[in-house]
């Protein structure tokens, strides 16, 4: 069901916005992203893929409107939790971001001279790791499309990417930042991250094979240097280092695995086709360890 745009002013004071959250199972931290905002959108909207924990209730108690959508990939979800929004005006959040104070005033200063100038606006995302209460010094971790105005631009039809696209709109910028609990634990991050190097190697277009095998000889070392320098987790200490070693080792590792899936669309393109060979590629596509179904668990998958 798609709902009609409203009108551009908000009610009981609050601004014309309206906040969309995908979930599923995330009833241990959703309650503090709709609390970072609920007292100042106009309505928090949190689409639900079918969770076995308490994440409806607590959305619910916290304030969100909460509609059930069957799981279709990253793009589909978000194009389906925008049509579910009576704003026209849109701010997405993640079940695992929190909005600052910083960000409500200069989302109010905007509409407090009228409608906004531009139809979408870049802001930042910051990591927040375990156990700290704010991001790093410095930290620089990637920017992104999530305040925008729905009848202009939107989310991409994407399986496996949701991003915006401006379109042929110029895209404005916002000063203030997301702050972004995106892992548990370093624990938490490897297995998701494992889990995402699988989700994407599937999801992923056709590559060259000799490109591929090149990318995976450097891909560790480069990641690393830059996450470690240019997005500042040098100031993490101990931690940082050794997130950026993660994250380092899932993009290798995602290149391993869209090998065995080129090699494995190979074989599908030899009449001659040998069992044993599709079984070792299919071993090293999908370890044994992480061979679930990817689509109902790819909510928790997005990692920085």
């Amino acid at each position: 069901m798609v709902l009609p745009l409203a009108a551009t002013s908000g009610r009981d004071g609050k601004l014309p916005i309206s906040c969309f959250i995908i979930a599923k199972n995330e009833a241990h931290r959703i309650e503090r992203c709709i609390t970072s905002v609920i007292d100042w959108v106009d309505e928090v909207v949190v689409v639900e893929a079918g969770s076995s924990d308490a994440t409806i209730q607590v959305a619910k108690s916290a304030g969100a409107k909460v509609v059930h959508n069957d799981w279709e990939g990253f793009g589909q979800q978000k194009r389906f939790a925008e049509d579910q929004c009576r704003n026209t005006w849109v701010l997405n959040l993640d079940a695992d971001e929190v909005a600052t104070p910083e960000l409500r005033s200069e989302l109010a200063a905007i509409f407090s001279s009228g409608q906004p100038e531009f139809a979408s606006y870049w802001m930042d995302v910051h990591i927040v790791y375990p156990g700290w209460l704010k991001p790093r010094l410095w930290a620089s971790d990637h920017k992104c499309i999530r305040f925008y105005d729905r009848s202009r631009v939107r989310f991409r039809n994407s399986a496996l990417h949701d991003s915006v696209e401006p379109g042929d709109y110029p895209v404005g910028r916002l000063s203030s930042v997301l702050w972004h609990h995106t892992f548990t634990s370093l624990e938490d991050l490897s297995a998701k991250c494992d889990e995402r190097a699988t989700f994407s190697a599937l999801h992923s277009s056709r590559r060259s094979p000799a490109k591929l095998y090149l990318r995976s000889l450097i891909e560790w070392p480069l990641v690393f240097v830059k996450y470690y320098l240019f997005r500042r987790h040098f100031t993490g200490g101990q931690i940082g280092f050794r997130y950026c070693a993660i994250m380092a080792r899932y993009r290798r590792k995602r290149i391993v695995r869209m090998i065995a899936r080129t090699k494995s669309q190979q074989l599908d393109d030899t009449p001659d086709k040998s069992l044993e060979n599709r079984s070792n590629i299919e071993h090293n596509l999908v370890p044994t360890t992480i061979a679930v179904n990817l689509e109902s668990k790819s909510r928790r998958l997005s990692v920085a």
